[in-house]
């Protein structure tokens, strides 16, 4: 294995990192799910509801990745691709939801959504979900998957060696 792939996949990570991975990807699988069950609550019709571009194209991708990442999490397998994917998505749903909140109006062509507080306390309960996935794929991105996951047991303490790939 070339020696980035091996960092990238290598971890010292205790063996309790996989109750994050647990909790980050469950959360991920499950609302990627949801996009598709419910799809005018929360996959195209809220996408377009909220201003995103292209909801018809967008809110199936965003699933895709939310369900396949987050089962890759679970099983700890190329889980810093997966949790890098992730933050990638979970930063635009901050952006295109919660900043319009904290700000008090729509922006970028984003929709402020009807909510009892604007600005930072509501902010503070909307993104709070938002913040935990954020915080947990950042975690997961700099210490790995830990000893409890396929990328230890499929990747890690493999060697280049012809005889390490005959085994």
């Amino acid at each position: 294995m070339k020696p980035f792939m091996r960092r990238m996949l290598s971890s010292h990570a205790p063996a309790a990192t996989v109750l994050i991975r647990l909790l980050v990807g469950g959360v991920f699988l499950s609302e990627g799910l949801q996009k598709f069950i419910f799809p005018v609550e929360l996959g195209a019709g809220r996408f377009a509801a909220i201003g995103i571009p292209f909801p018809e194209l967008t809110s199936p991708f965003v699933a895709m990745v939310e369900t396949i990442a987050g089962a890759l999490l679970m099983a700890g397998f190329l889980t810093r691709p997966a949790a890098f994917l992730l933050l990638c998505n979970i930063s635009v749903a901050i952006l295109s939801t919660k900043l319009p909140i904290l700000l008090g109006h729509g922006f970028w062509g984003f929709a402020l959504p009807k909510l009892p507080h604007y600005g930072f306390w509501g902010v503070a309960h909307e993104a709070r979900t938002d913040f935990c996935m954020a915080l947990g794929c950042l975690f997961l991105i700099f210490v790995g998957a830990g000893p409890l996951s396929l990328d230890r047991l499929l990747f890690v303490g493999r060697t280049d060696s012809p005889s390490a790939r005959n085994s």
